[in-house]
């Protein structure tokens, strides 16, 4: 069964600057865009803690900025 849709015409602009070769179908475009988005394996909560954590010492100030990392990594 195929299903039409409307696109605005930017939508589609969209559609045709993201496929992998002229010849992909949206059909083919759309669930590449989709598999990339979603992921249907839900995190560990061992990964959930460990994102509440760094969140925490981010709120806390214990970090560094990232072009300071670095400028540290250029020096050695």
């Amino acid at each position: 069964m195929v299903t039409t849709i409307q696109l605005r015409p930017e939508t589609k602009a969209r559609l045709d600057a993201v496929k992998v070769h002229p010849r992909e179908t949206y059909d083919e475009a759309l669930n590449r865009l989709l598999d990339m988005a979603y992921d249907p394996e839900p995190l560990s909560e061992e990964t959930l803690q460990k994102i509440e954590e760094a969140v925490a010492d981010i709120r806390a100030g214990r970090c560094r900025p990232f072009d300071e990392v670095v400028r540290e990594q250029d020096l050695e």
